[in-house]
Parts: C-alpha cells; structure tokens; sequence
C-alpha cells in the first residue's frame, strides 16, 4: 500500500480549520514589555549656594559737622571728589578764637611771673624764720601763695591749650578718606557747635558692604545639614560671593562673607548677612539694590534627578516614576531643594539605588510592568554655562525650567 505524504503547511491549515469550526480560536503572541530609560539613582556632590536680596553700604561714613561757632569763610573742596584724611574742607572765621588765644597766653605769662616773685619771697623768708626775724605764719602764708601761683600756672596752660584747640577747629577737616558728598552749608552761613551743624559727608567706597536679608528657615535648613554631616564648608569667613548688579551684569570682582547676624528680625523674620566687596573702580555705589549668590559649602550626599524625569501632579507638587524590583511602575512624591546644572536636588522622597523613568515618562503609568534600559542622557552644560544650585527659597516647586523633550523611546513599534 502507498502512502503520500502531506505536506506540513496543509496539517496546520486543516488544524486551523479544525479549531476554527470548534469554535476555538489560536492563541495570540503574549504582548512584549514597554521599554523605558531609566537612571539610577546615586548620590552626587553637589554645591550648596543661595541667593538673596540686598543692599550696597559704605565701608566707613563720616558726618563732617562744626565743632565751633563762626561764619563759614569759604569751602575748599568740589563736590563728588576724593579726599583724603586731614585735608581742610571748610575754613571758619578764626578771628575770635585768635583773640582768645591771645587772651589765655597772657593770662599764662601773668601767673608764671607771679609764680617767680612768690618763689622769691619764699626763699627770703626760709632764712628770715630760722633766725626769728619773722614770725612762722609769715613763712606758711608765703608758700601757700607760692603753690596757688603754681596753679594758676597749669590753669594757664590748659587755657592756652583749649584756646589752641578751638582755634584749630576753625579749619574744618576730612576724618577719613572717601568721596566727599553736597556741601549742606555756603559761604556765609553761620554754624554752631551746640547744635553740631551738619556740612558734608564723606565716605569710604572701596571696600564697599553688602549687606543681605536672609529668612530665618534658610539659615536653620543650612545650620541643620552642616549638623547632619551632608554639608561640608570650610568656615564662614572662607565663602565667596558673586554679586549680581540692577541691570542684571555679574560684578566682576568677588566678595566675602564677613558675619552672619545672631539675632532675628522680629517684624520680618530674617537675619542680616554681610558680605565685603572691592570696589576700585567705584562701580557700587551706596544704597543700590543687588542680588548675591553665597558658596555655603559643598553637599557630597545629594540625591540628583534629571529635570525631564520630573513632573507635577495636580496638586503641583514634584513626582517621579519609580521602576520597582518586579518591573512594575511606581510613582513618588519628592521633596525639591533646587536645581543643579540640568537636574533637581532631591530633599526627600527617593534612595540612592532608585531606578527613576526619564524616557518614556509621557507613557509610562503606575502599576503598568515595564523593560528597564539604562537612558542615554545628553552631556551636561558646563559649570560656567549654569548657576549652581539654587536654595529650596529661591525656586518654588512648580517653577521648573523650560520642559525639555524626551529623548525618543526605543520601544519597538506596536505590532
């Protein structure tokens, strides 16, 4: 007997055909997991700045006021000029005080004559009472009048010397050196010394203060790491300062930090922080407003997410998709503290060794099991090209840079 046999594309047709009219149908392929990237999460060091309001003070300010009476003669100095210390700025009419000069050395050369004769007298009398020839209460009378001669003497010389000194403050003198300010007096105006009339003032502008507000929070969250050991500074005299002028230009020169205040403002809540800068070509001028960035230090410990793997829920608080052991999505709650060249510093709310969704995450959704790839993520800017961090103050939650576009998933196309 012969037997054919069947081909075995025409067996699996009949098997097809067979199924089918029981009314079965073949069993589909299983579906092939979503693949996303995904970055693990390491700590990183990260450097901890912050950045606050202020306003520019002089390094020394002067008040030049009249320590005499007089009538101002003239001003020797221009308005707005540099000055230096011990230059005359106003001249005072000198005439009386000359007179009194006058007066108080004759007063002086009157009691030093009057103290010759009664040494004289004196001596005449020390023989005149040892051979009786005049009674002791003579003798006692005479050296009494000898010593009160010798008063009048060294109250002389401290007239002549106050007369000196008056006279002296008729030359209105700079006490520092700076730039001098307008001149609240003219020539002709008379000026006392009770009421300490103001004439100018001068200040010292190179160095120049800064001085800054920070609230009471940022300075506990900074105190609070340093304790905790995830903040290393070298000492508070050692940070450095950028400052950042009115019209937004970065001042070339960097400053330092001088003392943080150890007292809050009750009315506002913050403290005082101040910073000294150079100011050789005298670009800060007192009172302008500025902003400062302060290195406080380095934070080896941080926890770093990229920014495109960072969304807000409706709420807008931050989250994160979270890749678990079994593949499966998780979503988190984080805990921002600023941003770090193109990533966020993550407070709380993820581990070192989290595996955080940053490509795919438009897709991605929680409970859903995934394919884990490690995601290729463009280079970083450069240091210079990006702020360092930015305090948790200072950028609020929801306040993100411009959203970035993921890098396309490699998840092949549905089939």
């Amino acid at each position: 007997m012969r037997v054919e046999r069947v081909p075995f594309r025409h067996i699996g047709a009949a098997a097809a055909v067979f199924l089918s009219a029981c009314g079965q149908k073949p069993a589909a392929p299983p579906p092939q997991a979503f693949e996303v990237g995904i970055v693990t999460v390491k700590p990183a060091t990260v450097p901890v700045t912050t950045e606050l309001p202020g306003r520019t003070s002089a390094f020394l300010v002067a008040q030049v006021r009249a320590r005499v009476d007089g009538i101002v003669l003239r001003r020797e100095f221009t308005e707005g000029d540099e000055v230096k210390a011990g230059e005359r700025l106003y001249k005072i009419d000198p005439a009386p005080y000359v007179a009194t000069l006058n007066s108080a050395k004759a007063a002086l050369a009157k009691a030093q004559a009057n103290v010759a004769t009664q040494d004289a007298l004196v001596q005449r009398y020390k023989v005149l009472v040892a051979a009786n020839a005049v009674s002791r209460q003579d003798y006692d009378n005479a050296v009494a009048a000898l010593g009160q001669a010798v008063a009048d003497v060294a109250a002389g010389k401290a007239s002549v010397e106050t007369a000196q000194i008056n006279l002296g403050y008729t030359d209105v003198t700079s006490p520092i050196t700076g730039r001098s300010g307008l001149s609240q007096v003219t020539p002709g105006a008379y000026v006392q010394a009770s009421q300490a009339t103001l004439l100018t003032t001068v200040q010292q502008l190179d160095p120049v203060y800064v001085n800054l507000t920070q609230s009471s929070v940022d300075g506990l969250r900074l105190r609070r790491q340093i304790q905790e050991g995830r903040l290393q500074t070298s000492g508070i005299h050692a940070a450095k300062v950028t400052l950042f002028l009115e019209d937004g230009r970065t001042y070339p020169q960097t400053g330092q930090l001088q003392f943080t205040d150890v007292s809050v403002d009750q009315s506002t809540g913050s403290v005082t922080v101040r910073a000294i800068f150079p100011n050789k070509d005298r670009v800060l001028l007192p009172g302008m407003f500025v902003r400062a960035r302060i290195d406080e230090g380095v934070n080896d410990k941080a926890i770093v997410v990229p920014q495109i793997g960072v969304t807000h829920d409706q709420k807008g608080q931050a989250v994160v998709l979270v890749v678990g052991p079994d593949n499966k999505v998780a979503q988190r709650q984080i805990v921002t503290a600023g941003t770090y060249r193109d990533s966020w510093v993550v407070d709380s709310g993820l581990n070192p060794g989290d595996r955080v969704i940053v490509n795919g995450v438009e897709k991605a959704k929680p409970g859903m099991t995934v394919k884990a790839v490690e995601a290729t993520l463009p280079a970083p800017p450069a240091s210079g090209a990006q702020a360092p961090a930015m305090p948790a103050a200072s950028a609020a939650p929801g306040a993100a840079s411009a959203p970035v576009a993921p890098a396309p998933s490699s998840a092949p196309a549905a089939q």
